[in-house]
Protein backbone atom coordinates (compact mmCIF):
# COMPACT_ATOMS: atom_id res chain seq x y z
CA UNK A 1 0.00 0.00 0.00
CA UNK A 2 1.48 3.58 -1.04
CA UNK A 3 1.32 6.46 1.48
CA UNK A 4 -1.47 8.11 -1.01
CA UNK A 5 -3.30 5.00 -0.41
CA UNK A 6 -3.42 4.82 3.82
CA UNK A 7 -7.02 5.36 4.89
CA UNK A 8 -5.30 7.67 7.68
CA UNK A 9 -4.77 10.13 5.52
CA UNK A 10 -8.57 10.61 4.69
CA UNK A 11 -9.53 11.04 8.32
CA UNK A 12 -11.15 14.48 9.13
CA UNK A 13 -9.09 17.10 11.34
CA UNK A 14 -10.37 18.67 14.27
CA UNK A 15 -11.21 21.80 12.98
CA UNK A 16 -13.59 20.16 9.91
CA UNK A 17 -15.46 18.18 12.47
CA UNK A 18 -15.94 21.13 14.41
CA UNK A 19 -17.65 22.47 11.82
CA UNK A 20 -19.79 19.47 11.03
CA UNK A 21 -23.93 21.04 11.11
CA UNK A 22 -24.79 17.48 12.88
CA UNK A 23 -22.43 18.30 15.76
CA UNK A 24 -23.31 21.73 16.12
CA UNK A 25 -26.35 21.02 18.55
CA UNK A 26 -23.66 19.29 20.67
CA UNK A 27 -21.61 22.60 20.62
CA UNK A 28 -24.57 24.26 21.70
CA UNK A 29 -25.05 21.83 24.81
CA UNK A 30 -22.12 20.62 26.34
CA UNK A 31 -18.65 22.58 27.11
CA UNK A 32 -16.85 23.13 23.94
CA UNK A 33 -13.44 22.20 25.40
CA UNK A 34 -15.25 18.73 26.34
CA UNK A 35 -16.54 18.35 22.44
CA UNK A 36 -12.83 19.36 21.31
CA UNK A 37 -11.28 16.68 23.82
CA UNK A 38 -14.00 14.14 22.23
CA UNK A 39 -13.21 14.73 18.82
CA UNK A 40 -9.23 14.52 18.90
CA UNK A 41 -9.64 11.31 21.18
CA UNK A 42 -11.82 9.81 18.15
CA UNK A 43 -9.25 10.78 15.04
CA UNK A 44 -6.63 9.26 17.30
CA UNK A 45 -8.41 5.92 18.10
CA UNK A 46 -9.07 6.19 14.42
CA UNK A 47 -5.61 6.95 13.40
CA UNK A 48 -4.16 4.13 15.78
CA UNK A 49 -6.42 1.39 14.56
CA UNK A 50 -5.41 2.18 10.92
CA UNK A 51 -7.84 4.76 9.64
CA UNK A 52 -11.09 3.09 9.52
CA UNK A 53 -13.69 5.65 10.65
CA UNK A 54 -17.14 5.31 12.56
CA UNK A 55 -20.20 4.62 11.03
CA UNK A 56 -21.16 8.22 12.65
CA UNK A 57 -18.82 10.61 13.69
CA UNK A 58 -21.39 12.61 15.12
CA UNK A 59 -22.59 9.62 17.22
CA UNK A 60 -18.94 8.18 18.22
CA UNK A 61 -18.31 12.22 19.48
CA UNK A 62 -21.34 12.69 21.66
CA UNK A 63 -20.82 9.38 22.79
CA UNK A 64 -17.30 10.30 24.39
CA UNK A 65 -18.74 13.93 25.56
CA UNK A 66 -21.38 12.00 27.56
CA UNK A 67 -18.65 9.66 28.86
CA UNK A 68 -16.43 13.04 29.75
CA UNK A 69 -19.00 15.05 31.62
CA UNK A 70 -20.66 12.13 32.83
CA UNK A 71 -19.93 12.61 37.08
CA UNK A 72 -17.53 9.90 38.18
CA UNK A 73 -19.57 9.06 41.72
CA UNK A 74 -22.80 8.11 41.26
CA UNK A 75 -25.98 6.76 42.96
CA UNK A 76 -26.23 2.65 42.21
CA UNK A 77 -28.88 0.42 43.33
CA UNK A 78 -27.45 -2.08 45.80
CA UNK A 79 -29.04 -5.57 44.51
CA UNK A 80 -26.47 -8.40 45.94
CA UNK A 81 -27.56 -8.01 49.80
CA UNK A 82 -24.03 -7.15 50.97
CA UNK A 83 -25.64 -4.23 53.60
CA UNK A 84 -21.91 -2.92 54.27
CA UNK A 85 -20.86 -2.92 50.66
CA UNK A 86 -17.67 -1.05 50.62
CA UNK A 87 -17.14 -0.52 47.41
CA UNK A 88 -20.84 0.77 47.23
CA UNK A 89 -19.88 3.50 49.41
CA UNK A 90 -20.83 1.64 53.00
CA UNK A 91 -23.85 2.70 55.04
CA UNK A 92 -26.45 4.63 53.44
CA UNK A 93 -27.01 7.51 55.70
CA UNK A 94 -30.60 8.69 57.84
CA UNK A 95 -32.34 11.33 56.51
CA UNK A 96 -31.81 13.16 59.61
CA UNK A 97 -28.28 13.43 58.81
CA UNK A 98 -28.62 13.46 54.78
CA UNK A 99 -30.94 16.97 55.82
CA UNK A 100 -28.40 17.85 58.14
CA UNK A 101 -25.23 18.08 56.31
CA UNK A 102 -26.87 19.68 53.44
CA UNK A 103 -28.19 21.64 55.75
CA UNK A 104 -24.73 23.01 56.98
CA UNK A 105 -23.51 23.09 53.01
CA UNK A 106 -25.82 25.21 51.65
CA UNK A 107 -24.62 28.45 53.73
CA UNK A 108 -22.04 29.45 56.26
CA UNK A 109 -21.89 27.49 59.35
CA UNK A 110 -20.82 27.32 63.09
CA UNK A 111 -18.23 25.32 62.12
CA UNK A 112 -14.89 27.01 63.91
CA UNK A 113 -17.28 29.78 65.36
CA UNK A 114 -18.61 30.54 69.13
CA UNK A 115 -21.82 32.58 68.19
CA UNK A 116 -21.78 33.52 71.97
CA UNK A 117 -18.49 34.58 72.33
CA UNK A 118 -18.20 36.19 68.36
CA UNK A 119 -14.42 34.52 68.62
CA UNK A 120 -12.67 31.61 66.75
CA UNK A 121 -14.72 28.19 68.21
CA UNK A 122 -13.32 24.82 67.57
CA UNK A 123 -14.43 21.85 65.52
CA UNK A 124 -13.66 19.13 67.99
CA UNK A 125 -16.78 19.95 70.17
CA UNK A 126 -18.75 19.21 67.45
CA UNK A 127 -20.13 15.19 68.02
CA UNK A 128 -17.89 15.50 71.61
CA UNK A 129 -20.73 15.40 73.89
CA UNK A 130 -23.13 13.07 71.88
CA UNK A 131 -19.79 10.45 71.51
CA UNK A 132 -19.37 10.17 75.14
CA UNK A 133 -23.15 9.70 75.79
CA UNK A 134 -23.70 7.05 73.52
CA UNK A 135 -20.35 5.12 74.50
CA UNK A 136 -20.23 5.74 78.12
CA UNK A 137 -16.58 7.58 77.33
CA UNK A 138 -15.47 10.73 79.44
CA UNK A 139 -15.01 12.67 75.66
CA UNK A 140 -14.75 11.79 72.22
CA UNK A 141 -13.12 13.18 69.19
CA UNK A 142 -13.80 12.76 65.32
CA UNK A 143 -11.34 12.39 62.54
CA UNK A 144 -11.36 11.33 58.68
CA UNK A 145 -11.74 7.98 59.22
CA UNK A 146 -10.87 4.68 61.35
CA UNK A 147 -7.47 3.90 60.26
CA UNK A 148 -6.74 7.99 61.04
CA UNK A 149 -8.50 7.41 64.47
CA UNK A 150 -5.22 4.54 65.30
CA UNK A 151 -2.96 6.89 63.36
CA UNK A 152 -3.66 9.54 65.47
CA UNK A 153 -4.25 7.64 68.88
CA UNK A 154 -0.95 5.77 68.46
CA UNK A 155 1.48 8.52 67.59
CA UNK A 156 0.05 10.83 70.22
CA UNK A 157 0.41 7.86 72.82
CA UNK A 158 3.20 6.15 71.73
CA UNK A 159 5.37 7.27 69.18
CA UNK A 160 8.87 5.77 69.52
CA UNK A 161 7.87 2.77 71.78
CA UNK A 162 6.56 -0.47 71.78
CA UNK A 163 3.34 -1.19 71.20
CA UNK A 164 2.51 -4.67 72.22
CA UNK A 165 0.33 -6.63 69.65
CA UNK A 166 -1.23 -10.39 69.12
CA UNK A 167 -0.10 -11.92 66.27
CA UNK A 168 -3.19 -13.03 65.23
CA UNK A 169 -4.39 -9.44 65.16
CA UNK A 170 -1.92 -8.34 62.76
CA UNK A 171 -4.64 -8.27 59.99
CA UNK A 172 -5.16 -6.43 56.87
CA UNK A 173 -7.91 -4.40 56.00
CA UNK A 174 -9.81 -3.86 52.54
CA UNK A 175 -7.44 -1.77 49.79
CA UNK A 176 -4.23 -4.43 51.44
CA UNK A 177 -3.87 -2.09 54.28
CA UNK A 178 -2.04 -3.62 57.02
CA UNK A 179 -2.49 -2.53 60.71
CA UNK A 180 1.80 -3.09 61.20
CA UNK A 181 1.88 -0.99 58.20
CA UNK A 182 -0.70 1.61 59.81
CA UNK A 183 1.37 1.51 63.24
CA UNK A 184 4.63 1.94 61.79
CA UNK A 185 3.39 5.20 59.70
CA UNK A 186 2.32 6.16 63.47
CA UNK A 187 6.31 6.31 64.84
CA UNK A 188 5.12 3.83 67.45
CA UNK A 189 7.13 0.42 67.31
CA UNK A 190 5.12 -3.10 66.53
CA UNK A 191 6.13 -5.53 69.17
CA UNK A 192 4.52 -8.84 68.52
CA UNK A 193 3.27 -11.51 71.55
CA UNK A 194 1.73 -14.61 71.37
CA UNK A 195 1.04 -16.57 68.05
CA UNK A 196 -1.00 -16.37 64.96
CA UNK A 197 -3.99 -18.46 66.94
CA UNK A 198 -2.81 -18.62 70.28
CA UNK A 199 -2.06 -15.38 72.72
CA UNK A 200 -1.93 -15.33 76.74
CA UNK A 201 -2.25 -12.62 79.12
CA UNK A 202 1.52 -14.08 80.14
CA UNK A 203 2.73 -13.45 76.49
CA UNK A 204 1.77 -9.58 77.37
CA UNK A 205 3.24 -9.47 80.66
CA UNK A 206 6.09 -10.83 79.96
CA UNK A 207 6.75 -8.69 77.09
CA UNK A 208 6.20 -5.64 79.14
CA UNK A 209 9.40 -3.61 79.67
CA UNK A 210 10.61 0.24 80.39
CA UNK A 211 9.89 0.56 76.32
CA UNK A 212 6.18 0.09 76.19
CA UNK A 213 4.37 2.76 75.40
CA UNK A 214 0.78 0.71 74.88
CA UNK A 215 -0.93 -2.27 74.90
CA UNK A 216 -3.35 -2.87 72.01
CA UNK A 217 -6.29 -4.89 70.26
CA UNK A 218 -7.46 -4.95 67.27
CA UNK A 219 -10.74 -6.96 66.64
CA UNK A 220 -10.75 -9.12 63.91
CA UNK A 221 -13.31 -7.59 62.24
CA UNK A 222 -12.89 -9.47 58.61
CA UNK A 223 -12.37 -13.09 59.53
CA UNK A 224 -12.70 -15.72 62.54
CA UNK A 225 -10.67 -18.14 63.95
CA UNK A 226 -12.05 -21.57 65.06
CA UNK A 227 -10.70 -24.37 66.74
CA UNK A 228 -7.16 -24.05 68.92
CA UNK A 229 -7.78 -20.65 69.49
CA UNK A 230 -7.49 -18.10 72.68
CA UNK A 231 -6.91 -14.55 73.87
CA UNK A 232 -6.83 -12.50 76.76
CA UNK A 233 -10.02 -10.56 77.55
CA UNK A 234 -9.89 -7.14 76.95
CA UNK A 235 -11.02 -6.61 80.63
CA UNK A 236 -7.48 -8.44 81.58
CA UNK A 237 -5.66 -6.19 79.10
CA UNK A 238 -7.03 -3.57 80.73
CA UNK A 239 -6.06 -4.58 84.40
CA UNK A 240 -2.51 -5.59 83.00
CA UNK A 241 -1.84 -2.20 81.08
CA UNK A 242 -3.13 0.04 84.06
CA UNK A 243 -1.00 -2.35 86.55
CA UNK A 244 2.14 -1.45 84.44
CA UNK A 245 1.41 1.96 83.86
CA UNK A 246 0.79 2.21 80.56
CA UNK A 247 -2.73 3.20 78.08
CA UNK A 248 -4.76 -0.10 76.98
CA UNK A 249 -5.54 1.12 73.36
CA UNK A 250 -8.69 -0.94 71.99
CA UNK A 251 -9.65 -1.08 68.16
CA UNK A 252 -13.22 -2.12 67.84
CA UNK A 253 -13.90 -1.58 64.10
CA UNK A 254 -16.94 -1.38 63.07
CA UNK A 255 -18.41 1.67 65.76
CA UNK A 256 -21.02 -0.93 66.65
CA UNK A 257 -23.65 0.88 69.01
CA UNK A 258 -26.74 -1.31 69.01
CA UNK A 259 -27.30 -4.78 70.20
CA UNK A 260 -27.92 -6.95 67.68
CA UNK A 261 -27.78 -9.84 69.25
CA UNK A 262 -31.97 -10.53 69.44
CA UNK A 263 -31.27 -10.34 65.45
CA UNK A 264 -29.02 -13.32 65.94
CA UNK A 265 -25.86 -11.47 64.95
CA UNK A 266 -23.34 -12.02 67.76
CA UNK A 267 -18.93 -11.89 68.73
CA UNK A 268 -18.74 -8.13 67.47
CA UNK A 269 -17.46 -5.83 70.53
CA UNK A 270 -19.66 -2.79 71.47
CA UNK A 271 -17.85 0.38 72.00
CA UNK A 272 -19.65 0.82 74.96
CA UNK A 273 -18.29 -2.69 76.29
CA UNK A 274 -14.98 -1.61 75.51
CA UNK A 275 -15.44 1.39 77.20
CA UNK A 276 -16.91 -0.61 80.45
CA UNK A 277 -13.92 -2.69 80.22
CA UNK A 278 -11.49 -0.42 80.93
CA UNK A 279 -10.23 0.58 77.60
CA UNK A 280 -8.44 4.00 77.90
CA UNK A 281 -8.86 4.66 74.06
CA UNK A 282 -11.80 3.30 71.65
CA UNK A 283 -11.30 3.74 68.34
CA UNK A 284 -13.72 2.65 65.55
CA UNK A 285 -15.69 3.43 62.01
CA UNK A 286 -19.01 5.55 61.74
CA UNK A 287 -19.90 4.24 58.37
CA UNK A 288 -20.24 0.82 59.03
CA UNK A 289 -22.34 -0.69 61.56
CA UNK A 290 -22.64 2.80 63.46
CA UNK A 291 -24.48 3.81 60.29
CA UNK A 292 -23.17 7.55 59.82
CA UNK A 293 -20.92 9.05 57.71
CA UNK A 294 -17.31 8.01 56.46
CA UNK A 295 -15.41 8.88 60.00
CA UNK A 296 -13.05 7.73 62.47
CA UNK A 297 -14.12 8.19 66.50
CA UNK A 298 -11.70 8.34 69.53
CA UNK A 299 -13.59 7.84 72.84
CA UNK A 300 -12.04 7.58 76.40
CA UNK A 301 -10.27 9.12 78.96
CA UNK A 302 -10.67 13.09 79.09
CA UNK A 303 -6.63 13.74 79.61
CA UNK A 304 -6.32 11.21 76.41
CA UNK A 305 -8.83 12.53 73.93
CA UNK A 306 -6.83 16.27 74.82
CA UNK A 307 -3.59 15.29 74.08
CA UNK A 308 -4.75 13.83 70.23
CA UNK A 309 -6.83 16.59 70.23
CA UNK A 310 -4.00 18.84 70.57
CA UNK A 311 -1.55 16.50 68.26
CA UNK A 312 -0.71 18.60 64.61
CA UNK A 313 -1.60 15.05 63.22
CA UNK A 314 -5.02 15.96 63.70
CA UNK A 315 -5.71 18.76 61.67
CA UNK A 316 -3.93 16.73 58.88
CA UNK A 317 -7.46 14.26 59.63
CA UNK A 318 -9.36 16.40 60.73
CA UNK A 319 -13.24 15.74 59.46
CA UNK A 320 -14.90 18.35 57.69
CA UNK A 321 -18.37 20.40 58.49
CA UNK A 322 -20.38 17.90 56.31
CA UNK A 323 -19.48 14.73 58.25
CA UNK A 324 -19.79 16.15 61.34
CA UNK A 325 -23.32 17.45 61.15
CA UNK A 326 -23.92 13.84 59.60
CA UNK A 327 -22.52 12.02 62.25
CA UNK A 328 -24.13 14.54 64.70
CA UNK A 329 -27.11 13.88 63.31
CA UNK A 330 -26.55 10.35 63.34
CA UNK A 331 -25.62 9.91 66.99
CA UNK A 332 -28.96 11.64 68.21
CA UNK A 333 -30.60 8.77 67.13
CA UNK A 334 -29.05 6.49 69.45
CA UNK A 335 -30.63 8.73 72.39
CA UNK A 336 -34.08 6.69 71.65
CA UNK A 337 -33.04 3.07 70.88
CA UNK A 338 -36.43 2.17 68.74
CA UNK A 339 -35.75 5.50 66.86
CA UNK A 340 -32.43 4.19 65.84
CA UNK A 341 -33.16 0.84 64.26
CA UNK A 342 -36.26 2.58 62.59
CA UNK A 343 -34.34 5.38 61.00
CA UNK A 344 -30.94 4.25 60.25
CA UNK A 345 -30.93 2.39 56.96
CA UNK A 346 -28.13 0.02 57.92
CA UNK A 347 -29.65 -1.10 61.13
CA UNK A 348 -33.11 -1.56 59.85
CA UNK A 349 -31.96 -3.80 57.04
CA UNK A 350 -30.10 -5.69 59.55
CA UNK A 351 -33.14 -6.06 61.87
CA UNK A 352 -35.34 -7.26 58.56
CA UNK A 353 -37.02 -10.65 59.90
CA UNK A 354 -37.73 -13.10 57.29
CA UNK A 355 -41.46 -13.10 56.88
CA UNK A 356 -40.84 -8.83 55.73
CA UNK A 357 -38.15 -9.63 53.40
CA UNK A 358 -40.20 -12.48 51.90
CA UNK A 359 -43.48 -10.02 50.95
CA UNK A 360 -40.49 -7.46 49.47
CA UNK A 361 -38.84 -10.24 47.60
CA UNK A 362 -42.84 -11.13 46.14
CA UNK A 363 -43.15 -7.21 45.36
CA UNK A 364 -39.78 -7.07 43.50
CA UNK A 365 -40.46 -10.35 41.71
CA UNK A 366 -43.91 -8.72 40.74
CA UNK A 367 -41.82 -5.61 38.55
CA UNK A 368 -39.67 -8.08 36.76
CA UNK A 369 -40.13 -8.57 33.25
CA UNK A 370 -41.82 -12.09 32.75
CA UNK A 371 -39.35 -13.17 30.25
CA UNK A 372 -37.02 -13.62 32.72
CA UNK A 373 -38.87 -16.03 34.46
CA UNK A 374 -39.12 -14.04 37.77
CA UNK A 375 -38.83 -16.57 40.67
CA UNK A 376 -38.77 -16.50 44.80
CA UNK A 377 -35.77 -18.83 46.62
CA UNK A 378 -34.63 -18.47 50.12
CA UNK A 379 -31.24 -17.51 50.61
CA UNK A 380 -28.39 -15.37 52.47
CA UNK A 381 -27.68 -12.03 53.18
CA UNK A 382 -24.00 -10.78 54.17
CA UNK A 383 -23.77 -7.83 57.00
CA UNK A 384 -20.27 -6.51 55.09
CA UNK A 385 -17.88 -3.45 55.56
CA UNK A 386 -15.86 -6.53 57.47
CA UNK A 387 -18.28 -6.74 60.51
CA UNK A 388 -19.61 -9.77 62.03
CA UNK A 389 -16.96 -11.90 59.61
CA UNK A 390 -18.79 -15.47 59.44
CA UNK A 391 -22.35 -14.36 60.06
CA UNK A 392 -25.54 -14.48 57.29
CA UNK A 393 -28.84 -13.66 57.59
CA UNK A 394 -31.93 -15.62 56.07
CA UNK A 395 -33.14 -14.11 53.02
CA UNK A 396 -35.54 -14.35 49.91
CA UNK A 397 -33.91 -13.54 46.45
CA UNK A 398 -35.48 -12.78 43.52
CA UNK A 399 -33.73 -15.30 40.64
CA UNK A 400 -33.82 -14.33 36.72
CA UNK A 401 -32.48 -16.15 34.09
CA UNK A 402 -31.72 -14.07 30.97
CA UNK A 403 -30.78 -17.41 29.12
CA UNK A 404 -28.07 -19.43 28.76
CA UNK A 405 -24.61 -18.05 28.76
CA UNK A 406 -26.34 -14.67 29.07
CA UNK A 407 -26.14 -13.50 32.77
CA UNK A 408 -22.50 -11.65 33.36
CA UNK A 409 -23.80 -9.87 30.23
CA UNK A 410 -26.86 -9.30 31.27
CA UNK A 411 -25.52 -7.82 34.94
CA UNK A 412 -23.38 -5.60 33.21
CA UNK A 413 -26.02 -3.91 30.94
CA UNK A 414 -27.16 -3.15 34.50
CA UNK A 415 -24.63 -1.88 36.24
CA UNK A 416 -24.25 0.87 33.11
CA UNK A 417 -27.73 1.36 32.76
CA UNK A 418 -29.75 4.49 34.32
CA UNK A 419 -29.94 3.94 37.30
CA UNK A 420 -27.21 1.26 37.76
CA UNK A 421 -28.37 -1.61 39.57
CA UNK A 422 -25.57 -4.17 41.02
CA UNK A 423 -26.69 -7.15 41.51
CA UNK A 424 -25.29 -11.21 42.05
CA UNK A 425 -24.25 -13.76 39.35
CA UNK A 426 -25.14 -17.16 40.63
CA UNK A 427 -25.27 -20.39 38.72
CA UNK A 428 -25.69 -18.19 35.15
CA UNK A 429 -29.00 -16.48 37.23
CA UNK A 430 -28.68 -12.75 38.25
CA UNK A 431 -30.20 -12.62 41.85
CA UNK A 432 -31.66 -9.77 43.13
CA UNK A 433 -31.38 -9.60 47.16
CA UNK A 434 -34.39 -7.20 48.37
CA UNK A 435 -33.04 -6.76 51.62
CA UNK A 436 -30.30 -3.79 50.59
CA UNK A 437 -32.99 -2.49 47.89
CA UNK A 438 -35.56 0.46 49.27
CA UNK A 439 -39.39 -0.66 48.56
CA UNK A 440 -39.79 2.45 46.80
CA UNK A 441 -36.87 1.40 44.17
CA UNK A 442 -38.92 -1.47 42.85
CA UNK A 443 -40.57 0.36 40.07
CA UNK A 444 -37.17 1.69 38.99
CA UNK A 445 -35.22 -1.43 39.23
CA UNK A 446 -38.11 -3.27 37.10
CA UNK A 447 -38.07 -0.73 33.97
CA UNK A 448 -34.16 -1.09 34.49
CA UNK A 449 -34.56 -4.43 33.90
CA UNK A 450 -36.65 -4.21 30.83
CA UNK A 451 -34.17 -1.94 29.41
CA UNK A 452 -31.46 -3.98 30.53
CA UNK A 453 -33.43 -6.82 28.37
CA UNK A 454 -33.28 -4.63 25.00
CA UNK A 455 -29.46 -3.50 25.24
Amino acid sequence: MTSDDDPRRRLPSVDRLLQEPSLQPLLASAPRSAVVAAIREAVDEARRRGGPQPVSWADDIRARVLHRTAPSLGPVYNATGVVLHTNLGRAPLARVAIEAMARVCAGYSTLEFDLESGARGSRSTHCRTLLAEASGAEAGLVVNNAAGALVLGLNEIAAGRDVLLSRGELIEIGGSFRIPDILGKSGARLREVGTTNRTHLGDYRDALNDATGAILTVHQSNFAQQGFVASPAPADLAQLAHEAGVPYLYDVGSGLLADLTPWGLYHEPRVQEAVAVGADLVMFSGDKLLGGPQAGCLVGRQTLIDRCQKNPLARALRADKSTLAGLEATLALYRDYESAIAEIPVLRMLTLDADAIEVRARELSGVCPESLRPTVRPGESVVGGGAFAGASLPTSLVVLDPGPGAASRFARALRLGTPAVVTRVVDDCIVLDPRTLPVESFTDVGAALARALEA
